[in-house]
């Protein structure tokens, strides 16, 4: 069974990114950077708690150790290379493909997944293309994309199997992916808008230039002493004591969302839903 998904994700790596075709736009317009869960969908309802609790597991297993160990060095290697996998693959030699597929099995991803309606009506609104970014598997990005409407509202769709750079994985926010596929995709930073709830991600990726969208609507509030202990990771500091830098990680214990009433410097637009972008821009000119 485990063989027979692994060879579904690779399949569908096969297939991403996928392209829809379409006219080519003015060169002015801008270039859109969408995230998935906890951007376009509200992921911390039900599907980061399953993708924390099948992570656990993989790594227990793997590790041949208890899961209140194994949920250790999950978070550990979250917090030291930005993404689980990349630990596993680095230390432990799993299969990418495996440990994905391994993470995102779900009986009844429909009664998962909550979005808000519109979607679709303001993406095509927006003026200029429209790519998804996600550290999120092929097969899992293009699944949910069809249960909330999305199936053909990006020209392309880049998943976490798509960003290998010299023969390494470098998933969100590692910044040579990015510049990688900005260069690939003739987009100059000045035109690209990275439409994120993961501040460490904004934070990394406003340096090399590009328009940041903060989406808060997702956020959620996390127990004192969780957050991480590097400079690097450490919020503004009007919202260091209520969230974690990185928001959207399945990681997170759940709690009830918080609304912000201040914004980072490196953050060019705050919103609570994607749904208020086209209005946020038009209302700052």
């Amino acid at each position: 069974m485990r063989t027979t998904r692994a060879v579904r994700v690779r399949h569908a790596a096969r297939a991403f990114p996928r392209e829809v075709p379409a006219g080519s736009p003015p060169a002015r317009q801008p270039v859109w950077l969408f995230d998935l869960d906890n951007t376009l969908h509200h992921a911390s309802h039900a599907i980061f708690p399953q993708i924390n609790r099948l992570m656990t597991a993989y790594v227990a297993r793997v590790l041949g150790t208890d899961d209140a160990t194994a949920s250790q060095v999950r978070v550990d290697y979250w917090r030291r290379y930005g993404a689980t996998i990349l630990g596993m693959v680095r230390h432990h030699g799993v299969d990418p493909a495996d440990f994905l597929a391994e993470a995102h099995r779900f009986e009844d991803l429909r009664a998962m997944v909550r979005a808000e309606r519109g979607l679709a009506q303001l993406l095509r609104a927006l003026p200029g293309r429209k790519i998804l970014l996600t550290n999120a598997p092929a097969a899992y990005a293009r699944e949910v994309l069809r249960l909330i409407g999305l199936k053909r509202a990006f020209l392309r769709e880049i998943a976490v199997e798509h960003m290998w750079v010299h023969r390494r994985l470098r998933p969100k926010p590692d910044p040579l992916m990015l510049r990688r596929l900005l260069a690939r995709e003739r987009i100059a930073p000045s035109r690209a808008i990275l439409v994120e709830d993961t501040l460490s991600h904004l934070k990394r990726y406003r340096r090399l230039g590009i328009g940041t969208v903060w989406v808060t609507g997702y956020l959620r509030r996390v127990p004192p002493g969780v957050l991480p202990t590097s400079a690097a990771d450490a919020l503004h500091p009007m919202q260091a004591s209520a969230i974690g830098a990185r928001a959207n990680s399945p990681h997170q214990p759940a709690a009830t969302p918080i609304l912000f009433a201040n914004r980072p410097g490196y953050v060019s637009v705050k919103v609570k839903s994607v749904l208020q972008l086209k209005r946020r821009l038009v209302r700052r000119g």
